[in-house]
C-alpha cells in the first residue's frame, strides 16, 4: 500500500495472490472515490487503509469499478453498505448487473466452478437502484473540485468504461490497457499483454479503445492488473502486437479438435519467449504466475471465435 501519485493511492486487493489485483483510492480534501472493490475479502483492507489516512467510509463519496467482472466489482455490494454517503457509478451496460448481480454469479461460477467462486468472491450484494449513477462516454463528476472524466472502452467488455483523472494526467485502464506484472520488470523494459477473458472480448474493439486512451495523452497509466505504468510507445506497440498474435493464434486453431489445449500452449509459448527476450530467467514461476491468464484468455479467445462463426453462417 502507498501514496502513488497527486491524491492516488494504491491498495492491494490480495485477489488469488499478492500483487494481482490493484484498488485505487483518490483522495481529495478527504473526499474518497475508490476505484475497483476487489472482492469482499478486501474490504477490511480498504478500512485499515482508510484509517491510516485518518478517514473512515463515511468520507466515501463515489464507488467505482471500471466494469462489473468481479476482481474488479465483487466488493461493491458490500462497500455500499458500509459506505452511507457513497453512490456506484459504473457503465449504463452493467448497472443491471450491480443491482441484479445474479446472472452475473451465475456466469462466473461457470466459468471458476461453485468452489473456487466462493473461496474468490464470496458473497456478492445487490445494490440499490437510487444509489447508482450511470456513467456514460464524456460523464464527468466532480471530487471535492478534482474533476474525473469517463471514457467508454469496449474490447474487453461491453461495459468497460476508463477513468481520466486530468490532476495527475492518469487513466484508470481496468482491463482494457492489459495486464503487466511489476515482478517483471527489468530496469525500464515492462511485459505486457491483453487480457482477453469471456465472454465479450472484440480485437478490434480493444484496438480502437487503446488508441482513445492514448488520445489523452497520459503521463500514467494505472493498471488494476498491476500497478502504475509509463504508457512509452515501446509499451503500446507491444500491447496491440500481443492482441494481434493473440487473435492470430486462436483464429487459426479454432477448428481444431483439441483446440482449448492447443491455443492455451502457444499462447504460454509465446509469453514465455517474450519473457526470455527481456532476460527473464526463471521462466517456471513465470509460468506459474501466468497460468491462470493464460487459461482465462483461452476461453475468451474460444468464445470470441465461436460468435464470429455463428454470425457468418
Amino acid at each position: 500500500m502507498k501514496k502513488i501519485v497527486q491524491g492516488i493511492h494504491l491498495i492491494d486487493s490480495y485477489y488469488i495472490e499478492k500483487a494481482v489485483a490493484a484498488i485505487y483510492l483518490i483522495i481529495q480534501n478527504k473526499e474518497v472515490a475508490i476505484i475497483e472493490t476487489g472482492t469482499s475479502h478486501s474490504i477490511p483492507v480498504i478500512e485499515q487503509y482508510l484509517s491510516k489516512q485518518e478517514l473512515s467510509f463515511n468520507n466515501v463519496k463515489y464507488i467505482i469499478p471500471t466494469h462489473v467482472h468481479l476482481d474488479h466489482a465483487g466488493g461493491a455490494g458490500k462497500l455500499m453498505q458500509l459506505c452511507p454517503n457513497a453512490s456506484l457509478i459504473i457503465h449504463p451496460q452493467g448497472a443491471k448487473h450491480m443491482i441484479d448481480p445474479s446472472k452475473l454469479i451465475t456466469g462466473t461460477k461457470a466459468v471458476y466452478g461453485e468452489k473456487l467462486f466462493n473461496e474468490l468472491y464470496g458473497n456478492i450484494i445487490p445494490i440499490c437502484s437510487s444509489r447508482v449513477i450511470e456513467a456514460d462516454d464524456n460523464f464527468q463528476i466532480n471530487l471535492a473540485g478534482r474533476k474525473l472524466h469517463f471514457i467508454d472502452t469496449k474490447g474487453h467488455a461491453n461495459h468497460h468504461f476508463c477513468i481520466w483523472d486530468k490532476t495527475s494526467q492518469s487513466i484508470f485502464t481496468g482491463d482494457t490497457f492489459g495486464v503487466s506484472y511489476r515482478e517483471f520488470d527489468i530496469e525500464n523494459n515492462i511485459f505486457i499483454f491483453p487480457t482477453t477473458t469471456p465472454v465479450q472480448f472484440n480485437p478490434k474493439a480493444m484496438l480502437k479503445s487503446i488508441d482513445k486512451i492514448m488520445s489523452y495523452n497520459p503521463r500514467f497509466i494505472c493498471l488494476t492488473h498491476f500497478g502504475i505504468i509509463n504508457p512509452t510507445e515501446k509499451v503500446v506497440n507491444q500491447l496491440k502486437q500481443s492482441i494481434k498474435i493473440m487473435s492470430n493464434i486462436a483464429v487459426e486453431n479454432y477448428n481444431k479438435e483439441n483446440k482449448e489445449q492447443v491455443i492455451s500452449n502457444l499462447i504460454m509459448e509465446y509469453l514465455l519467449q517474450s519473457l526470455t527476450k527481456m532476460g527473464i530467467k526463471n521462466l517456471d514461476l513465470a509460468k506459474k504466475k501466468l497460468t491462470n491468464d493464460v487459461n482465462l484468455n483461452t476461453q475468451g479467445l474460444i468464445f470470441w471465435q465461436q460468435k464470429v462463426n455463428k454470425t457468418s453462417k
